[in-house]
């Protein structure tokens, strides 16, 4: 890095690329170009035309994939699922940080072989589960600790998507919410079970832990509203996550009392609600100013290839039982 200007921190400025640039990867191209310490130096994409207006509009240089290598020292990976493994090695093999969008690869094989080469070539891979970096999860965690979690259920519903490199509703979806319960009890389930539509397009699943947490998981793309929502069942209160919303409820000392209104008896059920403090932020800033502060550090990222994987083996396991061998729009 030596011969390259200091930022106004005294430090280095990192230099990073985006392999990939459909909507997700372009996110990713706008984020760099504005965090302090970091260059965005070059976009690579299969479509050219697409690479060269994003590198427009954020200022930098359209590159192919090779150069792009030689000129980074941290890159955002962010193609398609298929193609996560052969990209993700090349990097790991230039020396570069990784950033890869979920799920980590299109198999299980496939993401121990990365996680093995991020340990040889003493690299930071980072796995991109955005939603690990939602203010309202963080609020949630801090109350968790103190909980006797007894039950969890997502539901991540939204009408359909028109993207033909689409994977199915499991690893596209679902694997946000089998990411974050892993995280939140710090465990991986002991049975799944689940079902789902011959498309694809909706799933539920059943995740038993080992403390007797039982999570329901619902994932569809045929549903004619966007619903982002985790709730929380513990023994002491209901807590409830809007992830759009950015927005935590907290439900505490629940309880039911009939009331005699003009001679009239009726029932009703009160709650003393509280509301945690949230944050502002987006998500997606927070999880690459923590990449980048992996990258610089050489420490441990936020989300781990280990993170990754545990969260794929229980995505696979759970579209063999969902959906069989047969799914056609699963890229693998």
């Amino acid at each position: 890095m030596t011969g390259r200007d200091e930022d106004s921190t005294g430090s280095t400025p990192l230099r990073a690329g985006v392999v990939g640039v459909g909507s997700m990867g372009e996110n990713h191209a706008r984020v760099y170009s504005e965090l302090r310490g970091t260059e965005l130096v070059g976009v690579a994409d299969l479509n050219t035309t697409l690479a060269e207006r994003v590198a427009e509009t954020y200022g930098t240089e359209p590159m192919a994939f090779e150069e792009l290598l030689s000129g980074c020292d941290v890159v955002s990976v962010a193609v398609p699922t298929a193609a996560h493994y052969d990209t993700v090695r090349a990097c790991l093999e230039a020396g570069l940080d990784v950033l890869v969008e979920k799920p980590i690869a299109g198999t299980v094989e496939e993401a121990r072989d990365l996680a093995t080469h991020a340990r040889a070539h003493d690299c930071v891979l980072q796995v991109g589960h955005v939603e690990r970096f939602n203010p309202a999860l963080g609020a949630l965690e801090s109350l968790v600790s103190d909980l006797e979690v007894i039950a969890v259920d997502a539901e991540r519903l939204g009408p359909p998507v028109d993207r033909a490199d689409r994977d199915d509703v499991v690893t596209d979806l679902m694997i946000h919410d089998v990411d974050v319960v892993g995280s939140l009890l710090d465990a991986v389930p002991v049975s799944v079970a689940a079902t789902g539509t011959e498309d694809g397009e909706y799933a539920t699943a059943r995740l038993e832990y080992p403390d007797g947490v039982v999570a329901s998981l619902t994932a569809s793309r045929v549903t004619q509203k966007k619903v982002r929502r985790l709730t929380v069942t513990a023994r002491e209160c209901l807590v409830e996550v809007d992830y759009v919303e950015q927005s935590v409820l907290v439900y505490r000392d629940s309880f039911p009392e009939y009331v005699t209104d003009d001679g009239r008896s009726r029932y009703r059920h009160e709650s003393v609600i509280e509301r945690p403090r949230v944050e502002n932020g987006e998500p997606l800033r927070r999880e690459l100013e923590s990449f980048l502060e992996a990258a610089r550090t050489g420490t441990r990222p936020a989300v781990t290839a280990g993170d990754g994987l545990r969260a794929l083996e229980t995505v696979a396991e759970i579209e063999r039982l969902a959906f069989g061998d047969d799914l056609e729009v699963r890229p693998r």
